[in-house]
Formats: structure tokens, C-alpha cells, sequence
């Protein structure tokens, strides 16, 4: 009996299609870090048309990388709830239309920063490229249980790839900003973990909530947001911001701290969602503080 085929996708929910494989959500906060990079980088306001450029050689870089890992993925997220409605994941996109998306945005974003910006930002911006999607994606992740603790030093270069970008070098400042998004990344990721854990318990990734329990989660949560909350005072001290920042900071690690100490003493999916949304406003909070600071004391 001849089946009848599957209609393919028209343009338009191929373009959609395409589009979500970047994931815009998670990459423009990683764009809008590197912008602020970029602010702190600069006396006054960094060039408008060398900012346009470099944020969007950046951002092409990093819709490439998201592209691939959705690809390299792929019978992951079909496994779980949260990502098998990917268009890979479903089959609707094909891995040569993947690979070719993600090699004419990723080349698109280096020949940007090669072209307009300085070699430095483009080397930077492809070893944080490497980072995500070979060892990342394709070693730690599946590897070990602390994968998102070593794997997240490539979600935290934007702002040391913007500060290069204006600069053409990398110094203290640009180090303290990755060292904040780093010790983010853990509690981000793991409040997420917890409640997804029977989705990542599907997936077969070792993540800690599968291998150690929620309970051992929650505290490595609590240490890695103490540590957080530490390095976020640092650019006050080394004069990068001032009392607003201080400030805005000071109540977003009390709020940050509340949270992780709640899921000590009483977890639940419900908390761990809500902690895993605040963290988000935190980091988008933390470095919106850092250029308002900046707009007030120049």
C-alpha cells in the first residue's frame, strides 16, 4: 500500500524553522552582554557603525553555533518534552540545510569581525565558537555531570569579544565580567536542570540532578551563587562602577541568595522555575546596572 508524503514546509515555516535554530532568546542575551562590553570598553559611547558591526559579527557567530548543537543533538531533544518540537529534532530540517545555515552564518559573522573590527575579536569570537559546539556540545555534555561548569567559559566571552572589539585587547576588566556570567551559569542551568530532571533523566545526559539528586543540586547551587555574589562586588572595586551599581547589585545577589537557600530548605519544581526566570533578570539586571552606572558617572 503506497503512503502518501508528508507536505514539506512552505517558505515561510522554513524561515521560522531556521530562525529558532539560533535560538534568539538565549543568544540575544548573550549579544546584549557583549554590548555592554563593548559600553564599558569605550570613553563616552563606542563609534555607532563599529558597534553595529562587531554586535552583529558576534551575534551571526553565535546563531551558527546554536544552529549546530541543535543539530548535533538532535536525538536528544526528541527525546524531551522541552525541545522535540526543534525542527530538527522533528526531521523537518535537513542536516546539509543545518550545516550549510550555520557555515554561511558563521562565516558571515568572522569575515564581519575580520573584515571591520581586528583579528583578535575574530579569533576570540571562533575559539569561544569551537568551545560551544565541539567541546561543549560534543565532549563534556556528554561526558560528565559538571559539563555545564567547564562548558560555560564559551557562554561567558561576549563581554571579553565585545571589550576586544573596541579595544583590540583584553584586559582586567573584560575578566571580571567573564568571571560573573561563569559562576552564573551553574545555578542558571542546574534550577533548570532540576525541574526538567525526568526530561534529562530521557535524554541520557548526566546531568547533575540525574546522577547526584536534586538535594546535592541545590547546595552546589548555593555555593556557586555565594561565589557569584562575591564576584559581582569586584567591579566596584576595581573602579569599573559606583554606588548605582552597588546598589543594584546588593539587592539582585540578596534576591539571587533567597533563592538558592529556598531550595535548600524546601524545593520544589515550582521554586526551581521561578529561581531559574530570576536569574535570568539577574544577569540582564546585573549588566543593565553596569551601563546605567556608567551613564551616571560620565
Amino acid at each position: 500500500m503506497q503512503t502518501i508524503a508528508e507536505p514539506s514546509l512552505t517558505l515561510s515555516q522554513r524561515l521560522a524553522a531556521f530562525f529558532h535554530l539560533c535560538k534568539p532568546r538565549v543568544n540575544s542575551l548573550i549579544v546584549f552582554t557583549a554590548m555592554i562590553g563593548m559600553f564599558l570598553a569605550t570613553p563616552g559611547f563606542p563609534p555607532p557603525l563599529r558597534f553595529v558591526v562587531a554586535s552583529a559579527g558576534i551575534a551571526l557567530v553565535a546563531f551558527a553555533a546554536a544552529a549546530l548543537n541543535c543539530l548535533v543533538e538532535r536525538t536528544i531533544d526528541a527525546r524531551m518534552a522541552r525541545t522535540s518540537w526543534r525542527a530538527t529534532a522533528r526531521g523537518d530540517i535537513s542536516v546539509l540545510e543545518t550545516v550549510t545555515l550555520a557555515t554561511l552564518l558563521g562565516a558571515a559573522g568572522l569575515w564581519l569581525l575580520h573584515t571591520f573590527i581586528n583579528d583578535l575579536t575574530m579569533w576570540l569570537t571562533l575559539a569561544t565558537f569551537v568551545g560551544y559546539t565541539i567541546i561543549y556540545t560534543l565532549i563534556l555534555k556528554p561526558a560528565t555531570p559538571m559539563n555545564i561548569v567547564i562548558g560555560g567559559a564559551s557562554g561567558a566571552m561576549p563581554p571579553v569579544l565585545g571589550w576586544a572589539a573596541m579595544t583590540g585587547y583584553v584586559s582586567a576588566e573584560p575578566l571580571v565580567l567573564f568571571l560573573i556570567i561563569f559562576l552564573w551559569t551553574p545555578p542558571h542551568f542546574w534550577a533548570l536542570a532540576c525541574y526538567r530532571r525526568a526530561d534529562y533523566a530521557l535524554s541520557g545526559l548526566p546531568m547533575l540532578p540525574v546522577t547526584h539528586g536534586v538535594a546535592f543540586t541545590c547546595q552546589h547551587i548555593l555555593l556557586y551563587t555565594v561565589m557569584l555574589a562575591a564576584a559581582s562586588l569586584i567591579p566596584v572595586s576595581l573602579g569599573m562602577a559606583s554606588w548605582l551599581y552597588l546598589v543594584a547589585i546588593t539587592v539582585l545577589d540578596l534576591i539571587f541568595l533567597g533563592y538558592a537557600m529556598a531550595l535548600i530548605r524546601n524545593y520544589s519544581d515550582a521554586l526551581a522555575r521561578r529561581c531559574f526566570r530570576y536569574s535570568i533578570f539577574y544577569l540582564t539586571l546585573l549588566f543593565a546596572a553596569l551601563f546605567a552606572d556608567r551613564l551616571v558617572t560620565f
